[in-house]
Order: C-alpha cells, then structure tokens, then sequence
C-alpha cells in the first residue's frame, strides 16, 4: 500500500467519522427543526466561507495587478529620470563649449553685471 493510498484511506476514514458524529449530534437534538436549523446555519457558514476566500482571492488579483503596473511606471520613470540627465549632461557641455565665444558673456563680463542681470547690453551691435 502506498503513501497516497494510507493517507486517503484516513481521510475517507476521518470524513466518515465526521460524518457520523454530526447525524449523531442532530439525532440528540431530538427535534427535527433544531436539526433543520444547525442545517441552514452550517449552510450559511459555508457561503460565507466561501464568499470570504472569493473576496480574498480578489483582493489579492487586484494589488498583484497594481503591482505590475507601479513596476512598469518606476522603470518608466527610471528611464526619463536617464534620458534627462544625459541631456543635462550635453546641454551642460554644451554651454560651457559657447562661453567662450559667446559675445553676451563677454560684454556682461565688462561691464560687472552677473547673469540674472542681463536685459539688452548696450554694448552689442544695433
């Protein structure tokens, strides 16, 4: 006799013996209405149950979908967050290759004014 065979031989067993330790309850109740009621109630108690797992299977479907979903916008996020700053990067470089030859640059640099006090220099052409 196998494992699988042993345990479902005990299970079978175990299911019986509950099985007549119930009809043994119902048959003390005496009244077939007690035994109408504990019937309904123990009905009840399943939906519930099962209604509760079906809530909780749910429950767990929708945050694994959330989840999936804040997955794909963080590595969205994490790839504009890459692109900008490799194009701070170039624009940085590229500001610092115009300063030099930058007539504006100059002319404040004459005249003592710092950048944010650039309107229109006197001294560029008209």
């Amino acid at each position: 006799m196998s494992d699988s065979d042993i345990s479902s031989s005990f299970l079978h067993s175990k299911n019986q013996n509950m099985l007549l330790l119930e009809r043994c309850e119902l048959q003390s109740s005496g009244d077939d209405g007690d035994e109408d009621r504990i019937l309904k109630r123990r009905e009840k108690n399943r939906v519930a149950a099962k209604n509760s797992r079906k809530k909780q299977t749910q429950r767990a479907d929708e945050l694994h979908e959330a989840y999936e979903c804040l997955e794909q916008k963080n590595r969205q996020l994490k790839k504009d967050v890459q692109f900008l700053s490799e194009e701070q990067r170039r624009l940085t470089e590229a500001l610092k290759a115009h300063e030099p030859l930058c007539p504006i640059m100059h002319c404040v640099a004459n005249l003592g004014l710092g950048p944010r006090d650039v309107g229109v220099p006197s001294c560029l052409p008209r």
